[in-house]
């Protein structure tokens, strides 16, 4: 064996795509953990590790500070928030992503809440199943061909779900202050500079943008006032971005018409969170960019950022804070 040889922490439960790709390299040595570990216990782990990929463990200054040989940190994802990044950057240590790898999945399970909410799927399932047929005119489907759609992001993600969008033969408006208008056209898209002004006219609002201090509560009382009572929202970005009170209450006031929600301020969501007594939301558990493919895809992506470091060709625009490339 190498006398060099780099030791890299990854998850157990990282699909087999990923192994496969550090197993094959007699420089790197690969240690699983649980991710349900304590953080305690996952200090210990750290403690002689050069690299790790991590799914849902948090990784802040404590974390780097039990980290004395840590060269990179890889996220199995594209967000970002559990992880401190300027301890990072004071020790010159990249923070990386997987990019593009789940971008589809996420995009396609927007596009399907819409459609599910639109067409009324889960109010029109149980009537077949419990026999009341003749109710099927009570709550009408709707077509999304011809409605707005608003997309707040348009980075990988959110792009991909214009595209779709456009598919669907919709109009649609992007809203995202980092991208030119320009480039947003250019996709066949409206851009617009007003958020609040765009949402009055927004028939389904879908989520794509970061979870940042500016973002945190982006959707609060006074914005979802803003929407029409007839409209959707799809949240597959993160918790905390939309008030989920604030929301629960606007759908069971009428004031929106349903909502599709894969991200919690709080996950697991506790059990007295109000969206999960209405039939007006879609909930799933954070599974958006969980496919069989997308899993796969990140898993490959994780870790070939952790080895492009330790090769010395560092994967630059998998790299959060690029400052410590220079």
């Amino acid at each position: 064996m190498p006398a060099n040889r780099k030791k890299v922490l990854l998850p157990e439960n990282l699909a087999r795509a990923g192994w496969d790709l550090v197993r094959a390299r007699e420089d790197v040595e690969a240690i699983a953990y649980p991710p349900s570990l304590t953080m305690p216990e996952f200090h210990r782990f750290l403690a002689d590790a050069h690299g790790v990929a991590l799914s849902y463990t948090p990784y802040k200054a404590a974390e780097l500070a039990a980290s004395p040989l840590m060269q990179v940190v890889a996220r199995i994802g594209v967000g970002f928030d559990s992880v401190e990044i300027p301890p990072l950057t004071a020790r010159r240590i990249p923070l990386m992503t997987v990019g593009t790898a789940n971008s589809v999945s996420v995009a396609e399970h927007a596009l399907f809440v819409m459609l599910t909410l639109a067409k009324r799927s889960m109010v029109l399932d149980p009537l077949v199943r419990t026999g009341k047929w003749h109710a099927r005119y009570a709550d009408m489907p709707v077509d999304l061909a011809g409605r707005t759609v608003l997309i707040v992001g348009f980075g990988r993600i959110g792009t991909r779900t214009a595209a779709r969008c456009l598919a669907m033969e919709m109009t649609v408006l992007v809203s995202d202050p980092y991208v030119p208008p320009e480039a947003i056209r250019a996709a066949g898209c409206e851009p617009v500079s007003d958020l609040d002004a765009a949402l009055p006219r927004a028939d389904f609002l879908t989520i794509h943008c970061p979870k940042t201090p500016e973002t945190v509560g982006l959707f609060d009382a006074r914005r979802l006032a803003l929407m029409k009572p007839s409209a959707y929202l799809v949240n597959t970005a993160r918790g905390g971005i939309v008030d989920e009170t604030v929301l629960a209450r606007a759908l069971t006031e009428k004031r929106l018409a349903g909502a599709g929600i894969d991200v919690f301020a709080i996950e697991p969501v506790p059990a007295d969170n109000p969206l999960l007594g209405l039939s007006s939301v879609i909930l799933s558990p954070h599974m958006a960019g969980v496919t069989i493919e997308a899993t796969a895809r990140s898993a490959r992506a994780a870790v070939g950022n952790i080895l492009s470091v330790f090769d010395g060709r560092t994967i630059r625009e998998n790299v959060v804070n690029k400052e410590v490339l220079d």
